[in-house]
């Protein structure tokens, strides 16, 4: 499988969009924002982690 590094255009676009919202936030709420996508990470990972498993 390619597993590209590279981010898809919409992926730029969405992820241009996320900057420019975050630089409108407060220290405060960009920490909160920050801790809140990390854990939507952990999340997705758990679930990745889970759907391997089922497949092996």
């Amino acid at each position: 499988m390619d597993f590209s590094m590279e981010l898809t255009l919409e992926q730029q676009f969405r992820l241009q969009a996320l900057k420019d919202q975050v630089r409108s936030l407060s220290q405060e709420e960009a920490q909160e924002f920050l801790v809140e996508v990390l854990r939507q990470m952990m999340v997705k990972d758990n679930m990745l982690k889970h759907l391997i498993k089922q497949a092996a």
